[in-house]
């Protein structure tokens, strides 16, 4: 066995790649052009440039649909700010956070504390001391620094969830006792509206300014692809067509570029583990699959206990049904024998079907609203994945309730 993988590396790492750079369809690649992107990097640069003559520039709200290159513009431009700071000296940092991804800033006391460390006070224990007693020393080691702070919040909807609203004016509200530096907010967002139940009077000194990115169209995307897949590729390894199909697959979901270079990259995966010279328009579909499939089992894989005991009686009472789709009153009594079996306290069948729209709403089911008539209103379920991912995910959630 060891002597066969010993020879697949080798014989691996003899043959010439399909990639010349991986990192270019990877997410957290910032190229050197954004194509359909000008005006929001001029506008963006524009609202922040104060910055570099040490003067505090607007409060920033960006919002747009996924992958639409909110987080892009955003990291090219204060990069690029960055850069011209250190040549020339200036007192300027930008600090990034991702709100939802591997973030452990889901308090405000650790956020204060993740903000402290950026500044070199690792000593800083996560938990223990008095919000207020953090704050005062961040506030101290700015004063200490002198210099002008951009936070950008990534996702910062996924913050206010966490958090609550108050963090995202009690961070500018900062300004006001600092006299040696200057704080201002970058928020990005795909939800227009996260900010609609703040205080208007909160929300009008918060976000200064606002950005919307639109999606980009079929064409737009396939420009962006072939740029990346100059970076990317082998010269001559994508067959034709390959390009217009992945733009087109992303076209349809909102124009979002993210997805349409990770069609991109996971085609070029699966082509090399088949010994392809090229990439075939038939890996675009079997990228596709991969793709939705592995969403789908890294989004079980997190649910709550509850919402996979009513998954695992979804996925059993569909298995079970001649046309592969049942009703709520057929789940629930599924779910209240699995329950048992676990130990588990049932919650009632107004929650479980609470817990089934969730489900729908994540793309897991479809869950249909059906009347019936006198009998009231009932909802049919079906499942949203193709059947031969279904044996995995079964046996992923009698893993994850240990039955």
């Amino acid at each position: 066995m060891e002597d066969s993988l010993t020879n697949f590396f080798e014989e691996y790492m003899g043959k010439e790649s399909i990639f010349l750079d991986r990192k270019a369809v990877q997410s957290g690649f910032t190229p050197t052009n954004i194509p359909h992107r000008i005006e929001q990097i001029n506008s963006l640069a524009g609202i922040l440039a104060p910055a570099l003559k040490g003067e505090r520039p607007s409060n920033v709200f960006i919002y747009g649909k996924t992958g639409t290159g909110k987080t892009l513009v955003t990291k090219y431009v204060t990069e690029n700010m960055a850069n011209i700071s250190l040549k020339n000296s200036l007192n300027l940092k930008v600090f990034y956070i991702n709100c939802k991804i591997g973030n452990k800033a889901d308090t405000e006391y650790r956020l204060f504390a993740q903000l402290c460390k950026e500044f070199g006070f690792a000593d800083l224990p996560d938990t223990g001391l008095p919000t207020d007693v953090i704050v005062d020393k961040f506030k101290h080691l700015l004063e200490e620094k002198k210099v002008i702070l951009i936070i950008i919040l990534d996702e910062v909807d996924e913050l206010v969830r966490k958090i609550g609203a108050s963090i995202l004016y009690k961070l500018p509200r900062l300004n006001a006792d600092l006299k040696e530096s200057e704080i201002s907010l970058i928020g990005i967002s795909n939800d227009l509206t996260f900010l609609d139940n703040i205080d208007p009077r909160a929300r009008s000194s918060l976000s200064e300014e606002e950005m919307v990115f639109p999606p980009y169209n079929a064409l737009q995307l396939q420009n962006i692809l072939r740029e990346r897949a100059n970076i990317a590729f082998r010269k001559n390894v994508i067959d034709n067509g390959v390009i217009e199909k992945c733009a087109a697959h992303a076209a349809k979901e909102h124009g979002d570029a993210r997805r349409a270079l990770d069609l991109l990259r996971v085609a070029a995966e699966l082509a090399e583990r088949q010994n392809q010279t090229k990439i075939m328009i038939t890996n675009i579909d079997d990228a596709e699959d991969k793709i939705d499939r592995d969403k789908i089992f890294d989004s079980i894989k997190t649910q709550p206990k509850q919402h996979k005991l009513t998954l695992f009686s979804i996925f059993e009472a569909c298995s079970e049904s001649s046309d592969r789709s049942v009703f709520t009153g057929e789940i629930y009594n599924k779910y209240i024998q699995y329950c048992s079996k676990v130990a588990a306290a049932p919650l009632t069948q107004r929650r479980v079907s609470d817990i089934i729209a969730e489900l729908d709403m994540q793309g897991i089911i479809n869950a249909k609203v059906m009347s019936r008539g006198r009998g009231g209103r009932t909802r049919k379920i079906s499942l949203a994945m193709p059947s031969q991912s279904v044996p995995k995910l079964i046996e992923l959630l009698k893993e994850g309730l240990n039955l």
